[in-house]
């Protein structure tokens, strides 16, 4: 049990070194519920064993130049699945009777991470690099980011581009360079009419297919009058049709792999994009 208690503070320690720049003794002591000295014991002994990661400083722990992790993951999921919900994602087991898709990490710059995370929680604007498929060459931006997103397949954030002069969701792995922390924002996640409002998005079965196959569309989901509700922020509602695989410009010309299809699209187009 206390291998495990230690191994878990240690992951901790690791994480918000790396992810954030720097960890306190508060920071841990919040996490686990500690004392100062336990707090304390805890970094002597990650030190004692992995000298050359992190550097005292007055601000507490932040990563040396030749830090390397033994403990946390790499991804940025495991991160944010604690800046979240404050708790630890540990992938040190893994039972051989459940099994996951590996899907190719995107390549996100640490830096990158730090500074939206430090913009969120001082609620200031960055000066940015963005790369786009319609806009390779590097295009500077001011963004003010207020929350991660996950699609399913990448991350992105959501915040204010001065450039679109709109509420936007950028990927996060295509920011470049070296970004830079400016001013106070005065686009609040107030002030995002798509985040704040939430829209029901109605699904039912392809009307194409059979009596059979529409029961066990609606058995895997316990449909409500034949319908399927979804209740999502109306800036996600594109990202929730394309988890349901669903095109609203074209329907497939194969019922089964249509499977769904969108009822209320006049009700929420406004939405879309």
């Amino acid at each position: 049990m206390a291998k495990d208690l230690s191994y878990k503070r240690f992951l901790f320690i690791e994480m918000l070194a790396w992810w954030q720049g720097c960890i306190s003794n508060k920071q841990l002591m919040q996490q686990f519920g500690i004392s100062r000295q336990q707090a304390y014991n805890d970094f002597k002994q990650y030190l004692l064993q992995h000298p050359l990661n992190l550097l005292k400083t007055d601000q507490g722990y932040c990563p040396a130049q030749t830090f390397t992790p033994h403990y946390i993951s790499g991804e940025l999921g495991q991160y944010l699945h604690w800046y979240e919900t404050h708790t630890i994602l540990d992938n040190s087991y893994q039972s051989p009777q459940v099994a996951h898709l590996s899907i190719p990490d995107r390549i996100v710059s640490v830096q990158i991470i730090r500074l939206l995370v430090a913009a969120m929680e001082q609620q200031k604007r960055i000066d940015v690099q963005y790369v786009s498929l319609s806009h390779p060459e590097n295009d500077g931006r001011i963004f003010h980011p207020h929350t991660f997103v996950n699609t399913g397949l990448r991350w992105h954030v959501r915040g204010y581009c001065e450039k679109s002069q709109a509420y936007r969701d950028l990927v996060i792995s295509r920011f470049k360079g070296e970004p830079e922390l400016l001013d106070s924002s005065t686009y609040p996640v107030t002030q995002d009419d798509a985040w704040q409002t939430i829209i029901p998005i109605i699904l039912q079965p392809d009307y194409r297919l059979t009596d059979e196959q529409k029961w066990v569309l609606g058995n895997d989901f316990c449909l409500t009058d034949g319908k399927l509700i979804i209740n999502t922020r109306a800036a996600l509602a594109n990202y929730v049709l394309r988890e349901m695989q669903i095109n609203i410009k074209m329907l497939d010309g194969t019922p089964e792999a249509q499977q769904w299809v969108l009822v209320n699209q006049d009700d929420i187009k406004q939405w879309l994009f």
